[in-house]
C-alpha cells in the first residue's frame, strides 16, 4: 500500500503518470509497505497467461529476490524510475523516504533495484546512469545501503501511516535494528538472478 498523502497525477507525456505528495512527506517515513492485497505471481503463472496480461505484469509488477512478479492492487503501481529517487526499498518489503518529499513532488524509485528483466534507457537526469540494467543492486548496493542506514535512523521519529500494516515480525525487527540489537540487512537481499534458482 502506498503512503495515504499521495495521488496519481500526470506527470508528462514522455512519462505519463505518477504518484505525487498531497502534503509534506519527512525523510524517514515509511511510503509504502507490500500488504496482503498485493498480488504475487511465479514466472510458471506469468508464462500461461494471455499476452496481453503478460505485457501487463511486465508493465506494473516488479520482481522480488525469489523471482516472483509482485503486483500492487493500489497507485503504488504508477511510482515511477529515477536515477535520484527519493524514496528506497529496504529488505523488509517496505520502501521509506531518503529524503523530505515536499508536497506536489513525485515519489520515485530507481528501478535498478527491483530486478528487472531487460535493461532500459531511462529518461535523461544529467547522472552518470543512463540506463537501467538487471544487475544493478550488484553494482549500487553499497550507495543505496549507505542512504537507507541515514534515513532508517528516522523511522521511530515520525508517525508511520503504514506501520500497522508491516508483519509482527518486521515491526519487531525494525525495533532491533532502532535499538542497535540488529543490523540493517542490505538492499542486496532484494537481488534476484535468472542463473540463481
Amino acid at each position: 500500500m502506498i503512503h495515504p498523502d499521495t495521488e496519481v497525477r500526470f506527470i508528462s507525456e514522455e512519462i505519463g503518470y505518477g504518484i505525487v505528495a498531497t502534503k509534506f512527506i519527512p525523510e524517514g517515513t515509511i511510503t509504502w509497505v507490500q500488504d496482503e492485497l498485493d498480488q504475487v505471481y511465479t514466472p510458471e503463472q506469468v508464462a500461461e497467461m494471455l499476452p496481453f496480461t503478460q505485457e501487463m505484469i511486465d508493465k506494473f509488477t516488479f520482481r522480488n529476490n525469489k523471482g516472483n512478479y509482485v503486483l500492487c492492487w493500489d497507485t503504488a503501481k504508477y511510482v515511477n524510475h529515477s536515477f535520484n529517487s527519493n524514496c528506497l526499498s529496504t529488505a523488509y518489503d517496505f520502501e521509506i523516504a531518503i529524503r523530505d518529499i515536499q508536497p506536489g513532488e513525485e515519489l520515485t524509485d530507481d528501478y535498478g533495484y527491483l530486478n528487472v528483466t531487460e535493461a532500459f534507457k531511462a529518461k535523461d537526469e544529467g547522472t552518470s546512469r543512463t540506463t537501467v540494467y538487471p544487475d544493478d543492486l550488484l553494482n549500487f548496493h553499497k550507495e543505496w545501503d549507505v542512504k537507507l542506514a541515514n534515513s532508517f535512523k528516522r523511522l521511530n521519529q515520525i508517525p508511520q501511516a503504514l506501520e500497522s500494516l508491516l508483519p509482527q515480525t518486521t515491526q519487531t525487527t525494525v525495533k532491533q535494528i532502532l535499538r542497535g540489537e540488529k543490523k540493517l540487512d542490505s538492499i542486496l537481499k532484494l537481488y534476484y538472478s535468472e542463473k540463481v534458482k
